[in-house]
């Protein structure tokens, strides 16, 4: 359950109203999506508003990306999910292990990208891995495509986020395999930046 006072900010700027307009009765709900049981002075009546709370820094990280590859370009993408994909992303339960993009006829697929099953879906739930189109621009998509052709590039999938208006967007880069070598100083420099950030947050 989500903070109550930021849950009725929610609520109060989405339906664009005043603050002294509204006498809040009770909240409830998970998963983003909230009942709100207030009193409407206007309509002189206590009623009951469905809402969802979007967490724009809600994101799932791939992050064996950027210790495997060089990045050198991104991209957001939409993706085609049904409604239960949605709902398991919500919760984080996606994992990128061995997933990967490739082009099939001049689309662009995710693929091996594992997304849980929705604990609460019934028998028309999702598969966990299957091909998933990702939507471009068709500029972009060219831009990719010729971009993958010249030696040792990939297209590799960086994370999950959502947008403003609520919907899942991945976040894909285009980046060259490293080498042992390149991983090992990787390695050193998160190592030295969280050594970093332990003396800067030490009391």
């Amino acid at each position: 359950m989500e903070d109550k006072s930021e849950l009725i900010n929610n609520f109060v700027d989405s339906r664009k109203i005043s603050r002294k307009g509204i006498s809040v009765i009770s909240v409830s709900g998970s998963a983003g999506m909230y009942w709100l049981g207030y009193y409407d002075p206007e309509a002189q009546n206590y009623l009951i508003y469905k809402f969802q709370v979007i967490s724009s820094s809600k994101e799932i990280k791939n992050r064996s990306a950027f210790h495997d590859y060089f990045i050198e370009d991104k991209f957001d993408a939409g993706m085609v999910l049904v409604g239960t994909e949605v709902k398991s992303i919500r919760e984080g339960k996606v994992n990128f292990v061995d997933s990967f993009c490739t082009f099939h006829q001049g689309e662009l697929w995710v693929k091996n990208m594992h997304i849980s099953e929705y604990r609460f879906g019934t028998t028309n739930n999702h598969l966990a891995v299957h091909d998933r189109k990702l939507l471009l621009t068709k500029r972009e998509l060219r831009k990719l495509e010729n971009k993958i052709k010249e030696k040792g590039f990939t297209i590799v999938p960086l994370r999950i986020f959502f947008n403003e208006k609520g919907y899942a967007k991945m976040e894909i880069g285009v980046g060259k395999g490293k080498k042992s070598y390149d991983k090992r100083e990787t390695i050193k420099d998160r190592d030295v930046q969280k050594e970093i950030k332990r003396y800067l947050n030490r009391p």
